[in-house]
């Protein structure tokens, strides 16, 4: 027999009874039933009960073993009663008498419990993390996650792409967030950096001659952590491809992502790919305030400054005096209470605001009447017009927010969201895809009027040079984002291939083409040589994994995360480096202030 084991955890059945077999794994639970010994045994792939009395050669022994005890035991498989049977668990038509036990490893005291659900705060989940992973969900969560990745590399290469790996130590180039800087022992004084993604090197590839390129690639951000974003690393579905068009590349990623939500999304609804809408990143503001829209919630904003203009609301009316301001509306169906519009009110002012103004329509018995502080103010032939703008009936409301869209555009949405919720409108069953496409590549700074890059300067222009003639505020990128569930799981563009494009676009934006050059030498270099018009996206797998899990923190799907203040409590890093070390890369560590 196996040292170990002859079976694992999950595998014995009735078939198996009579039979001596071997089984190795964690103590999950112990029970006493007047003297006979009751435990759970539990390793990766299940859990047997096995049991022991005093006709047992090991009954001492096994006396002694406590929760997450690692032990091996032998024994004889016996078909349980049939009022015992628990058809919860594979086993359980059968239990094993134990002949003989092994201690493999003793456990101290637990500083947190394996069995059951137990909340504990996430320093001590994380400190103690290869504890917190044997518990059920977790093993479930990393499960998903490895048979997720090896689905999607399975449907990338069924689609003719090969996968390629690209350097983990490179140079710095700045991609809109911090780099992790590496010394160079060889080279005093100079500086590696981790790669924030493997951008520039898939590029070089399309430059190369090869044709379709994909990689699960890890990458390097010195970020602020949140719930949906790792503060150091996390890792992508990568991919490039030559000669394509946007479409090109939506009708190439979207069945694959499709495909994976289907297959793990447990039931849950996936629109067919070709069906996920396109949406342009000035109307995913406008609608839903927010460039990654929750498409499940159908509450679609819209702009009501008409009604206001010239009205008896004077707040509203004054600002519509001002250039570049609108009121927005969010309707609220089923909303039409005026507990509700007033908790709506408050949620505002959480949110730093004075308040945000409503309409709730009611009927008391002669029609349909507009009620609430704006009503009173704009008269009823204006909330007639606001109502049938918005569709809106008996026992629904509408809220209203105003100003210039930038500044009041991101409390909206979180207005739209928590409406949604509250009301119980959003579609909880389903995976909702939305392309947002028509990104603007530059921005004005309103202080200083200092044009600069609001997104992706890498993106090729729509329009090419001609479009970087004109306008700059005018000028769209081939750059897109795939939105699902109120997250951002895709990011893409076509690529500016052309140098003399490149270097005028960010001419635009105040770099000259000695600083392009020298920030990003290799990939200009190689657009010299015949470079292929080429685009592609990634996708990020530690969101993907949380959406399919059903968790909101990001951590939850993770092997071995850092907390919110970048630090493996486990591990200890950061760690201060001994003095031998920083003398061999020449580099002295300079107190900060506390």
């Amino acid at each position: 027999m196996h040292a170990y084991r002859s079976h694992t955890c999950a595998e014995l059945n009735k078939a198996h009874e009579g039979q001596t077999v071997r089984l190795s794994g964690w103590v999950h639970r112990v029970r006493d039933h007047g003297g006979v010994l009751f435990i759970d045994l539990r390793d990766h792939y299940g859990v047997t009960q096995v049991l022991c009395d005093p006709d047992s050669p090991v009954f001492n022994e096994v006396e002694k073993v406590r929760s997450e005890w690692c032990i091996r035991i032998d024994g004889n498989v016996k078909a349980r009663d049939e009022s015992l049977v628990n058809p919860k668990i594979p086993t359980g038509e059968i239990e094993v008498f134990v002949r003989d036990m092994e201690v493999l490893g003793a456990s101290d005291e637990l500083p947190l419990m394996v069995f059951g659900e137990q909340e504990y705060p996430e320093e001590t989940r994380l400190r103690y993390r290869y504890l917190d992973l044997r518990r059920e969900k977790m093993q479930r969560n990393m499960v998903l996650r490895s048979n997720m990745i090896q689905s999607i590399r399975k449907r990338m290469w069924d689609i003719g792409f090969n996968e390629y790996q690209t350097p983990i130590i490179t140079a710095s180039s700045p991609e809109g967030a911090r780099d992790f800087l590496v010394p160079s022992r060889l080279h005093p004084g100079k500086f590696y950096a981790l790669p924030q993604a493997p951008q520039q090197f898939k590029q070089l590839m399309m430059v190369s001659g090869f044709d379709k390129y994909f990689q699960i690639a890890p990458c390097f951000r010195d970020e602020d952590p949140r719930a949906d974003r790792s503060p150091a690393d996390f890792y992508q579905l990568d991919m490039e491809m030559s000669f394509v068009t946007q479409q090109d590349v939506f009708d190439t990623i979207a069945p694959v992502m499709a495909g994976v939500f289907e297959e793990f999304g447990g039931g849950r609804k996936v629109d067919a790919a070709a069906d996920w809408p396109q949406i342009s990143y000035k109307d995913a503001a406008k609608w839903y305030g927010t460039d990654k829209p929750d498409l499940r919630n159908p509450i679609k904003m819209q702009d009501c400054s008409e009604h206001f203009r010239g009205s008896g609301f004077a707040i509203f009316a004054n600002l519509l005096e001002n250039e570049g301001t609108e009121i927005r509306a969010i309707p609220a169906p089923t909303g039409g209470s005026r507990k509700f519009c007033d908790r709506m009110n408050k949620f505002a002012q959480s949110e730093g605001l004075p308040g945000m103004g409503y309409i709730f329509w009611r009927d008391q018995g002669e029609g349909i009447e507009a009620a609430g502080p704006l009503a009173k103010n704009i008269g009823p032939e204006r909330t007639e017009a606001i109502r049938q703008q918005l569709g809106l009936g008996v026992g629904d409301a509408a809220f209203f927010l105003g100003g210039k869209p930038k500044a009041f555009e991101g409390v909206a949405g979180k207005a739209r969201t928590v409406i949604g919720e509250e009301l119980g409108l959003i579609d909880k069953d389903r995976f909702a895809f939305a392309w947002i496409v028509d990104f603007p590549i530059y921005e004005k700074d309103e202080e200083t009027g200092k044009i600069d890059f609001e997104h992706n300067p890498f993106s090729m222009p729509q329009g090419g040079m001609d479009a970087l003639l004109a306008d700059p505020l005018a000028v769209k990128g081939f750059q897109y984002d795939l939105a699902c569930n109120g997250y951002e799981l895709v990011s893409g563009a076509i690529r500016n291939h052309k140098p003399e494009i490149m270097f005028k676009a960010f001419e635009i934006a105040g770099y000259g083409k000695e600083e392009v050059e020298k920030r990003f030498g290799g990939m200009v270099n190689a657009f010299q040589y015949g470079a292929p018009p080429h685009g592609g996206c990634a996708a990020g797998i530690d969101r993907m994994v949380m959406l399919l899990a059903d968790e909101a923190n990001i951590r939850e799907v993770i092997m071995f995360p850092m907390n919110q203040r970048a630090e493996d409590l486990m591990m200890s890093a950061p760690s201060e480096p001994m003095s031998e070390q920083l003398m061999e890369l020449g580099l002295r560590v300079i107190p900060q202030d506390q």
